[in-house]
């Protein structure tokens, strides 16, 4: 059963493009380059909003054994390099960790 791991990041306005930046140019790009068996790949959303902005990450596992295999034992707990801290305000300390259902849309 598939496992969706969701996280939650914010900056301010100013920082926005260059957060997708590091994002989309290092970090996911050095996820990938781990190889975890059971990694399915990562969903980026963006949300304005008045002050400041947010980003969510969900990434696609094949178990929690893959997440635990990517993040460690301590699997709940967030994975924001020291680049992506450089431009966020704040983000979670750990992320969520949801089953997908059988049956329910891709």
């Amino acid at each position: 059963m598939a496992v969706k791991r969701i996280w939650h990041g914010w900056t301010t306005i100013e920082n926005a493009q260059s957060y997708w930046s590091v994002l989309s140019g290092t970090v996911i790009p050095g996820i990938e380059a781990k190889s975890i068996e059971g990694y399915r790949g990562i969903e980026v959303l963006r949300r304005d909003h008045e002050s400041e902005v947010e980003f969510v990450t969900i990434m696609t596992f094949d178990s929690i054994q893959s997440v635990v295999d990517f993040q460690g034992e301590n699997y709940e707990q967030s994975y924001v390099p020291d680049v992506a801290q450089a431009v966020l305000k704040r983000w979670d300390t750990t992320a969520s960790h949801y089953q997908v259902l059988e049956g329910s849309l891709p």
